[in-house]
């Protein structure tokens, strides 16, 4: 995933309203405290977590990260004399129109390249800036060394982080560094797989397209899943009820857990991983949902789903059931077996 993913994948949401601050609540001000209760928590928080973490996890290893972590946009472009208007209409310029002379990352797009353009409705933009501005952001765990060995200990850094900015929300562990719990463990998993298969895809999209990704979709996407399964050591699936390759077919237990998901995500509510535990196995279970990226090859023919690139898919899947997904729909779920 290349650099203006950051945007790119930022923007991947259904329009929403902008609302002001007072109306919403951050994540890091709702846990533990009893007084937000009848508060709505921000929207963009959600969309950021649901659509921008598929290459901006946090939650991600630094050298297996395929793009910065959101923490590293709001770093470099937020200011102490900027204003929340100001750092809106700076996200939203980046994203109409992404350059190398526009940038201010000029290191993520050495590292991780230069994304083409792609269009997404402007609103969705200013709904996870507004976010951005004023809410804590979850950064890595590897995040602060990092920025100390390329920046050093610049007076801003502190002076950011107080503005809504991480506050040291470290993953991969649990608390006081104990080792991951098994929810923790199963989200890796899924995440590092998905970031994997993610980084390939999207590589062919930019060298080749979209047509070409299918290929490479048809000949990849299973041997790269199987090689993170054989890294983690374990069994990792990605399995669906309306299948394109046929060895993606989830089972009866699995169509049960993707029903569940479906209700919970038309319902807004929010989305925790599912763990059954037999003998001295895990069994982890958890929603994939559709983003705009996605509608590319998964949408409506004749709208997202363009002429072309239905063609191919009915070239390679002569029995594709994989197309008609609008945005933020659950479009299959990671079935992860692992021992404890």
């Amino acid at each position: 995933m290349k650099f203006l993913a950051i945007l790119f994948l930022i923007t991947l949401f259904t329009a929403c309203n902008t609302n002001t601050r007072n109306e919403y609540l951050a994540i890091a001000e709702n846990a533990g405290d009893d007084t937000t209760v009848g508060f709505q928590e921000h929207p963009g928080k959600k969309l950021m977590e649901n659509n921008c973490y598929v290459c901006h996890n946090p939650k991600t290893a630094e050298d297996a990260m395929i793009a910065p972590p959101m923490i590293a946009v709001k770093l470099h472009y937020i200011s102490e004399d900027i204003s929340k208007e100001e750092f809106i209409e700076a996200m939203v310029a980046w994203a109409k129109n992404p350059s190398e002379e526009t940038s201010k990352m000029p290191g993520a797009i050495k590292k991780f390249g230069l994304m083409p353009y792609q269009f997404y409705p402007e609103n969705t933009i200013r709904q996870i800036a507004d976010y951005m501005f004023d809410s804590e952001i979850e950064e890595p765990e590897w995040f602060r060394g990092h920025y100390k060995k390329m920046h050093g200990d610049r007076p801003q850094m502190k002076g950011k982080m107080g503005r809504g900015m991480g506050k040291g929300k470290h993953s991969g562990k649990g608390q006081n560094n104990t080792e991951p719990t098994l929810q923790e463990r199963g989200m890796q998993m899924a995440q590092t797989t998905k970031a994997a298969l993610g980084k390939n895809l999207m590589g062919q999209i930019q060298k080749n397209g979209v047509i070409a990704a299918l290929d490479f979709c048809n000949i990849q996407a299973l041997p790269i899943t199987d090689s993170m399964a054989t890294v983690h050591k374990a069994h990792i699936k990605r399995v669906t009820d309306k299948t394109r390759n046929a060895l993606n077919a989830a089972n009866a237990s699995e169509l049960k857990y993707i029903e569940n998901f479906k209700k919970q995500v038309a319902a807004g509510e929010e989305v925790n991983p599912i763990l059954v535990e037999k003998n001295m196995e895990t069994e982890f279970y958890y929603p994939i949902v559709t983003n705009s990226m996605c509608l590319k090859c998964h949408g409506t023919p004749g709208k997202e789903l363009e002429s072309l690139t239905l063609a191919k898919i009915q070239e390679l899947y002569p029995k594709d059931k994989a197309t008609g997904y609008g945005e933020n729909e659950v479009r299959g779920i990671w079935s992860i077996r692992f021992k404890k």
